[in-house]
């Protein structure tokens, strides 16, 4: 099942999306409750009724969660091709340990850096002018838990979103965390909707990304170094996860500062990274100004 968090006649709405007919039917949830976007139907026994269907196109599209209660989790190098490309750009400040990890690399995007499909993302050339796309298959969390056993980690998934964890590499390199590259004003694209957990074989669901129409990242999410079990129980373990929290699993091979020279975002290039069974999240980069 997809689900959306949208704006409707001025009104934030969550609904189901029927992908084939292009139409989403809003849920009857109260303000409050949409609020939270899809996280406020984490946890219920049944869904609520549906009103009559609208068209996506009469809609505006949200991140699934707009403002998640905290934190983004963040895992690291975590396609093998990938780990390579940037353990050779310079940047990786966790390279002195080898390219591929031995233990996942768990990192943070603050919430407010969340914009929706179609967003645009904002390049400030006087802080960054190394601005890289990410393409991300993320795990929303529906069942909190400390010490989640590798075995019991997929009872807590609720569903799947994309994630485009964009990065101001000269920013990641220049400090020892990453938080500051990672975090930047709209450095975390969502979208374009949540599926639930049995709408997608993570074992085995290709994962795109295009700039301008060229295709720079093609892989499959059966290629995780680290899979989701083993993120959940990483994470788990001594951090509690909630209700909601969302966790983005790696990027694969293909990022800009892959390439030599590097391929980095510039004001007006459109990106768009695709998951088989979610859909297709796009953004456009824009020169920020005061």
């Amino acid at each position: 099942m997809k689900l959306a968090t949208y704006r409707y006649e001025g009104k934030r709405q969550v609904g189901v999306v029927d992908a084939a007919n292009a139409t989403v039917a809003p849920l009857d949830l109260s303000g409050d409750q949409a609020r939270r976007g899809v996280a406020s139907l984490i946890g219920l026994e049944a869904l609520p009724a549906t009103g009559a269907p609208v068209a996506l196109a009469d809609v505006t599209l949200e991140a699934p969660l707009p403002r998640p209660d905290r934190n983004v989790f963040c895992v690291g190098k975590n396609y093998f091709e990938h780990a390579h490309e940037f353990a050779k750009s310079g940047f990786d400040s966790s390279a002195a340990k080898g390219a591929v990890p031995s233990e996942p690399i768990i990192f943070s995007k603050v919430p407010d850096c969340v914009v929706g499909p179609e967003a645009e993302v904002l390049i400030d050339p006087g802080v960054s002018d190394a601005i890289d796309y990410e393409a991300e298959l993320a795990v929303i969390i529906g069942k909190g838990g400390r010490g989640i056993a590798k075995a019991d980690a997929m009872e807590h998934v609720w569903g799947y979103t994309i994630v485009n964890d964009v990065t101001a590499r000269d920013l990641q390199g220049r400090y020892s965390q990453w938080i500051v590259g990672k975090s930047q004003d709209t450095f975390c694209p969502m979208g374009p909707w949540a599926v639930t957990r049995d709408a997608l074989d993570i074992a085995d669901t290709a994962i795109r990304c295009t700039v301008n129409g060229e295709l720079r990242q093609d892989s499959n999410t059966g290629l995780l170094i680290f899979d989701i079990p083993t993120i959940i129980a990483t994470i788990s373990a001594g951090v509690t996860l909630n209700p909601g929290d969302v966790i983005a699993t790696g990027t694969p091979a293909g990022v800009g500062v892959g390439f030599e020279p590097p391929k980095y975002l510039r004001p007006g290039d459109v990106v768009e990274v695709e998951i088989a069974g979610i859909g297709k999240l796009r953004n456009t980069c824009r020169r920020w100004s005061a």
